[in-house]
Order: C-alpha cells, then structure tokens, then sequence
C-alpha cells in the first residue's frame, strides 16, 4: 500500500512549507519559484533553489500540471503492438513523452470498433492532454465532448470521422503509383494486387491507385488478379494459387501492407525468384533475405514526429479548424521487385 507523502526508500518527502521555512521566505514565494513565475527576485530565488536542494524537494508534477489545465499523459490508441509500424509509432511517442516529462498510456484495438471505443473512452475518462489513435470505426463521434472540452485528437495513418482532429496519413496514391511505375519498368504487365479488406481507410486508398496507375499505364485491370482480404496464413496461400497457377499466371505480386507481405514471403517459399514482389511497408530484415525485399516504405518515426508536432500545436487551439498533413513515401529497390517476367 502507498502512502501518500512517503517516497519509494520508506522516507517522508518534504514540503513545499519546509522549503520556505528552510528559506526563510513565504510558502506564495516557493511556489511561485517553484512554477517558474515572473516577479521572483533573484535574491529569493537563490535561497529556495537552495532550500530545494538542501531538502531534495521533488515537486508534485501532477498537481502543478493539474493547476496549468493539463495532466502530462498523452494516450495512444493502436492497432496491435505486434505490428512493426505500430511499435514503431508507439516507440516514437514514447521517447518523446521521455523527454517532455509526460507519461504515455497505451491501448490496442485489434481492428474492432467496438472495442476503440471502450479503450478511448477509458482513457478520456483519466483526462489525458491529448489522443494519438489509429481509427478503426466508422465514427469517432462518441469522442465529441471531450473534444469540445479541449482534448487535442490527431489520428495516424487513417482519418477520424465526427469530431474536429489533425490526421497525419501516408502518401498511399503515391507509394502505389511508385511501385507500378517500377513494376511496369521491369515490363510486367499482370500484376497482382493482395490488399486487405476495402472497407479499411488505407485499403481503399492504395487499391483505387493500383487501379489508376494501371490505368495510367494502358492495362486493363484482371479483376482475377485482384484479391482483398484479411491476411491469414491460409487466405494468403489460397490467393497465391489463385494468382499463380493459371494458364495466364501473374507475373509479378504488389502486396499492399507489411502484414500480407510477410505471409505472401511464407506463401512463396522456394518459388521467390520466379515471381517478382513489391511490398507496401517495409519489413525488418527484409534486406537480409534473398533475393532482398523491394518496398514502399513509410517512416513510422516520421509520422509519429509529425503527429507530435500537431497535437502540441492543437493543445493552445484546441477548437481551431483540422489539419491533414501527408507524409512521403519512398520506393526502396534490393531485388525481389526487379525480377523480370518469366513468360
């Protein structure tokens, strides 16, 4: 059980009075020094930064934040940790709020709307600064009091809808359209598409560009070769031979997230350098395989930063009109999507 006054070796904490009587000076001059108020005079300020390291006072940081209107806690509502992009993202926030002397609260989703909305209201309810989420639901409309109360929202890699929030989203158009360009440069021409289900903002995004750069480019789409579901192990193997054992075979595979990626990898073995693939997202270590990995990569770390960047100018305007920044995608080339078609 803790008790309220005693630190963590079993001490009791000094007060904010014993500075001042140690000082020699009003408990009102402590706490002014103590919040970095004008109007000190450096005479009594020297004496209570004495008496503060005299005593080892440590400032209550929840209160003091408390009296300023804020809490120090950012939440951050993710898809799965276990997602490489969302670690990353989650990471990012975290050596931020290291710094900044905020704490960090973390909720997983698991793509269920339903439970978003439970993780985002429980937080809310501990008051937090701000909300970094990753939407999944149709509306984010229940966050709306809070909004108004002043809780800055910014949302990464999908929008919010029904409520006033920053959006900090991929290039999508532009990573597709980058990875066609490549592709059709190797001269292929029936290119596959594995993306997840449409009804996920990104989904939607990146295969309405896979269709206009097709279109771009002259090709008329095979609907047989486009294939939008959740990737599992077993749904992935099925869309392989769907794709890949037909009398006019893809030549080459666009996998539109990390996740497909990796089972696409596990659904290829030892036909790898037959089929040429391009992943959007990155994987770990997706240079060290053979042939190595080509891939759209976004930077987790540059969105997390970006998302940062916008919440803590949300916090002073938290009723000031949406922002929507997109963040750059880059085609990183080491083989898999450089192998030429076969037939």
């Amino acid at each position: 059980m803790s008790v309220s006054g005693v630190n963590g070796t079993g001490q009791r904490r000094p007060t904010m009075k014993e500075v001042a009587a140690r000082a020699g000076v009003a408990l009102k001059t402590v706490s002014r020094v103590v919040n970095e108020e004008p109007n000190v005079s450096p005479e009594l300020t020297a004496k209570v930064q004495a008496a503060i390291k005299e005593l080892n006072y440590t400032p209550n940081e929840s209160a003091r934040m408390l009296r300023r209107g804020r809490t120090g806690t950012i939440a951050v509502v993710i898809r799965d940790i276990g997602d490489p992009f969302f670690a990353s993202l989650g990471r990012a926030v975290e050596l931020w709020a290291r710094s900044s002397g905020s704490v960090v609260m973390i909720g997983l989703t698991d793509e269920d709307p339903e439970r978003e909305r439970d993780v985002c209201l429980e937080f809310v309810a501990r008051r937090p600064d701000a909300l970094i989420m990753a939407p999944i639901g149709e509306t984010q409309e229940y966050l709306a009091p809070h909004v108004d109360a002043g809780m800055a929202v910014v949302t990464i890699d999908r929008p919010a809808h029904g409520i006033e929030a920053d959006a900090v989203l991929a290039d999508n158009a532009g990573g597709i359209d980058q990875a066609i360009d490549h592709l059709v440069r190797q001269g292929h021409r029936r290119i596959a598409y594995l993306g997840d289900d449409e009804r996920i903002f990104t989904a939607r995004e990146r295969v309405v560009a896979y269709r206009a750069a097709m279109a771009r480019h002259g090709i008329g789409v095979d609907e047989d070769l486009v294939h939008l579901s959740e990737p599992t192990t077993e749904g992935i193997g099925i869309t392989l031979s769907a794709v890949l054992d037909r009398a006019e075979p893809a030549t080459a595979l666009l996998s539109a997230n990390n996740m497909t990626t990796a089972e696409v990898l596990r659904g290829l073995a030892g036909r790898r350098d037959r089929v040429a693939l391009v992943s959007f997202d990155d994987l770990q270590l997706g240079d060290l395989l053979s042939p190595g990995l080509t891939a759209v990569a976004q930077s987790a770390d540059v969105m997390a930063r970006t998302a940062i960047q916008l919440m803590t100018e949300r916090l002073p305007e938290p009723h000031r009109p949406g922002r929507t920044v997109r963040v750059p995608v880059k085609l990183t080339i080491r083989g898999s999507g450089e192998i030429p078609p076969s037939n």
